[in-house]
């Protein structure tokens, strides 16, 4: 869960921490997001993949990532070692409806997926102004 907590991710950490236990080795992209007063950024491992394999997408509330990585044996070798992981990587994070999911950008460079989405501008921090003087009526 991004945006959602200030802890930015406690939920997503405990989501990635069960996928691992239950999923093979190295089969979880590893992703790390921070925020700043303006976006949510979050970066996701990717090493050896082609960019044309790599989709994202944001579904309601839901960012989806999938990308494939084919192994490099043929099909008609005898494999020695084979301890990379293959196949088709799969990683799903909720959003907070605070993002402007709209505006999204993305940039693949040396295996790493960067993404930023810029916070909805009723979520970025502001100033109140105080006003001085007199007692002064808040409205409701």
């Amino acid at each position: 869960m991004l945006a959602r907590t200030g802890a930015s991710g406690d939920l997503d950490r405990l989501t990635r921490q069960l996928a691992r236990a239950a999923a093979p080795a190295g089969t979880v992209i590893p992703a790390d997001a921070w925020r700043d007063d303006e976006a949510i950024y979050v970066e996701f491992d990717l090493p050896g993949m082609d960019r044309s394999s790599i989709e994202l997408t944001v579904e309601r509330d839901t960012l989806t990532l999938s990308a494939e990585r084919p192994s490099s044996i043929p099909a008609q070798a005898r494999a020695l070692l084979a301890e990379r992981p293959t196949g088709r990587f799969t990683r799903h994070l909720t959003m907070s409806d605070a993002l402007d999911t709209e505006a999204a950008e993305a940039a693949y460079d040396n295996g790493v997926l960067t993404l930023r989405i810029p916070l909805a501008a009723h979520a970025k921090p502001r100033k109140i102004a105080i006003s001085g003087g007199g007692p002064k009526q808040l409205t409701s």
